[in-house]
């Protein structure tokens, strides 16, 4: 299937180099649970031995995080976020006014919760992915434009973009 815009996720360089270091880190440490494996096997009766369970358990979720470090590093568009402020795009951060009320407004971050949990300037803002709802419908909106979406909980909503912002 091919990539589009929604499946971007967009890191500022550090952000990108912390996941990457990440990453090689957790490769590195491949062996290191093997041998665990390896050794809790040699202690007999696999079925209760919990050491190997558990040793079994960390491995899964170490190739786990491995598969989701991998993909978003492949998908990832670094930069210090889209030059044109003009419409919401990836990597903008958007000040909204829900149901058009002035005095209700939100700013967040359109992009990553990887890309906030890597970057300290945005550690304060609330981040929506692209592929969320509020996402889909502010991408490509511009200051003034009023989009509405559908809610999870079935509810529809409206915002009006105040401002757009380059992160």
């Amino acid at each position: 299937m091919a990539e589009n815009v929604t499946d971007t996720v967009f890191l500022t360089q550090a952000a990108y180099d912390k996941l990457a270091a990440e990453l090689e880190a957790l490769k590195h440490n491949r062996e290191a649970i093997s041998k665990k494996i390896a050794q809790a096997r040699d202690e007999g009766d696999l079925s209760e031995n919990a050491g190997y369970h558990a040793a079994r358990e960390e491995q899964g979720q170490q190739e786990a995080k491995i598969t989701v470090i991998e993909h978003t590093l492949r998908v990832a568009q670094v930069g210090e976020g889209p030059a044109d402020t003009e419409t919401v795009g990836v990597g903008t951060v958007v000040t909204v006014a829900w149901d058009g009320d002035e005095d209700d407004t939100e700013s967040f971050f359109l992009g990553s919760r990887e890309n906030a949990q890597l970057d300290d300037s945005l550690a304060d803002v609330e981040v929506y992915s692209p592929q969320s709802p509020l996402g889909q419908a502010v991408l490509g909106a511009r200051v003034g434009d009023t989009v509405s979406y559908e809610a999870p909980s079935g509810a529809t909503l409206s915002v009006t973009v105040q401002k757009i912002e380059a992160h």
